[in-house]
């Protein structure tokens, strides 16, 4: 049996949580241990914030009162689109964004590099979405932007299996 969501979103920081929730929802019907859905909402929310911060270069969102105070005022024109599909209880995990793209992906995919360091940032991304999902794959044009494809396979079935 196949199942698929697709949801679309503006590019901005508050929707990262969004999409982790969409995900974990989205497979819940199946059982997952709090492990795998500890490690399914931490790769996607890394490449939604991938996305949001590397690909659009937004780093504000929604302020409290509602309103939204874009980077370079292009809110509007950064979608990134989440799209899940589960087959035979493997979960498939597309995140894309057509923003800025990534000149060297090699270089891009290891521990610690960043292009953002003036943010902060810890340049693990691409690493934790490594470490925790079962496969990894960037697909990147510089100036029309990013796709990436995660999967995970999920333990369905029984949690106790019967004894001989």
């Amino acid at each position: 049996m196949k199942n698929e969501m697709e949801i679309i979103f503006d590019g901005i920081s508050n929707n990262e949580s969004l999409a982790r929730l969409a995900v974990a929802a989205f497979v819940t019907h199946l059982n997952p241990t709090l492990e795998e859905l500890a490690d399914i909402k931490t790769a996607v929310s890394e490449a939604v914030t991938n996305a949001i911060i590397h690909g659009y270069g937004n780093t504000q969102g929604y302020t409290r009162h509602g309103e939204v105070r874009p980077v370079n005022g292009t809110v509007g024109d950064c979608k990134v689109k989440l799209h899940c599909m589960l087959k035979d209880g493997i979960l498939f995990v597309d995140v894309e964004d057509e923003g800025i793209g990534i000149e060297d992906i090699e270089k891009a995919m290891e521990p610690l590099f960043t292009t953002r360091p003036e943010l902060e940032r810890s340049g693990m991304g691409f690493a934790f979405m490594e470490a925790f999902m079962d496969d990894l794959q960037v697909e990147s044009t510089p100036g029309k932007g990013t796709k990436v494809h995660m999967q995970k396979k999920l333990c369905c079935g029984p949690w106790l299996k019967d004894e001989e």
